[in-house]
């Protein structure tokens, strides 16, 4: 919980300017002329929505080697700096601070990114910075809010971010890796949806970690081959993160196993989705080979289950057929959703596995946030 000296301290967000807001230069990095002038896609429509709706200052933070030497001449710099400027300030968006470094790499002075030098009145209690970010598109830029004490918003590809943040050594800085405005838009105004659940019963020890805005990168353990297979399938095409890890009395049998992880992961999805604010709320569909599979669903915080699928063997894999029912059930019951799931064809696999995709993409579609509306998908006010 804030403290009273938190709720009165301001949130920055300090965001560099080549690569971030415009695109920097291949050749020689240096931003010297209008032909070279291009906005990041998206920057503009979510830049001025943040500045618009959200409390943060915004300062902009970059580093801009011998400005104002002959090999960048001032006046170079200058249109193009100020194309940039006067285009977001007709957008809405003013910087409450520019912070130029004019400094070149090789003299290593504390006053170029990622030395906080130049932002010495950020440090001094007035600013929140626990709750503020460093926007950019360098490792330089990832460090320079560990040194503030602030989270990073890497602008970068996911997968190459990734690796690049975790040989440096800068996971823990790292609040959100992303090359999309529009992500770091939803991400600034709803915050992550994530959600840590551990379930322990005298039958099962369950753990699940989620992320409804991940990458669909999961790691799925839980004993039952073919189980497995069918909780990667949600993961992979609704493109949440997904971890399980499942431990439950597989000498007994795989009812308290399968019950036991539908009930955590219903858990999961209500946590993550959180007030429910921006959410489209309902989703369906799927074919598969010889089956055609619906999974509609509606996350109106009252469960219930239609079950219109019928399975003419006793085992796919080690998976009893018996508890895919059951799994639904309790899925729907945790999750607090309307599940109405129909399957029709003859390979009892392809039914199934539909099932499972058609969740997935179900999933994908009524856990979708649209932040720029925000509203409650409810006519009740609540859900």
């Amino acid at each position: 919980m804030k403290n009273d000296s938190q709720n009165l301290q301001k949130r920055a967000l300090f965001i560099d300017r080549d690569g971030t807001l415009v695109v920097e230069p291949p050749v020689d990095f240096q931003l010297d002329s209008l032909e070279k002038f291009e906005f990041i896609p998206g920057m503009i429509r979510n830049l001025s929505f943040i500045a618009r709706t959200l409390d943060f200052e915004l300062v902009m933070v970059t580093n801009q080697d011998g400005l104002g030497t002959p090999s960048f001449p001032t006046e170079d710099f200058e249109p193009p700096h100020r194309l940039l400027l006067n285009t977001l300030q007709g957008e809405g968006v003013t910087f409450d601070d520019i912070i130029i470094d004019t400094s070149f790499e090789h003299e290593h002075k504390p006053t170029r990114k990622p030395g906080t030098a130049l932002l010495g009145k950020y440090l001094h209690g007035d600013y929140n910075l626990a709750e503020s970010y460093v926007i950019g598109d360098r490792l330089t830029d990832v460090m320079l809010a560990r040194n503030l004490g602030a989270k990073a918003i890497f602008f970068a590809d996911f997968t190459s971010g990734s690796k690049a943040v975790a040989e440096a050594g800068l996971t823990d800085s790292v609040a959100l890796i992303t090359d999309d405005w529009n992500r770091i838009s939803d991400f600034l105004r709803g915050g992550s949806r994530t959600a840590h659940v551990h379930r322990i019963t005298n039958e099962t020890d369950i753990e699940i970690s989620l992320d409804l805005d991940g990458h669909g990168i999961s790691r799925i353990s839980t004993g039952i081959g073919f189980f497995d297979h069918l909780l990667d399938q949600i993961s992979r095409h609704s493109g949440m993160d997904l971890a399980i890890s499942a431990r439950g009395d597989l000498h007994v049998d795989e009812h308290h196993t399968i019950e036991d992880t539908a009930i955590a992961l219903g858990d999961a999805l209500r946590i993550a989705l959180g007030d429910k604010r921006g959410i489209e709320r309902y989703g369906f569909v799927l074919p598969m080979d010889d089956c055609q599979c619906t999974v509609a669903i509606d996350f109106g915080g009252r469960s219930w289950l239609v079950w219109d699928a019928e399975f003419h063997r006793e085992k796919i894999g080690e998976m009893p057929t018996e508890m895919f029912l059951h799994f639904f059930k309790s899925l729907s019951d945790s999750a607090r959703m309307n599940l109405y799931i129909s399957a029709r064809g003859d390979n009892e696999h392809h039914k199934i596995e539909g099932i499972f995709k058609a969740l997935a993409r179900s999933l994908k579609a009524a856990v979708r946030r649209d932040v720029f509306t925000y509203r409650l998908p409810s006519t009740k006010g609540t859900l």
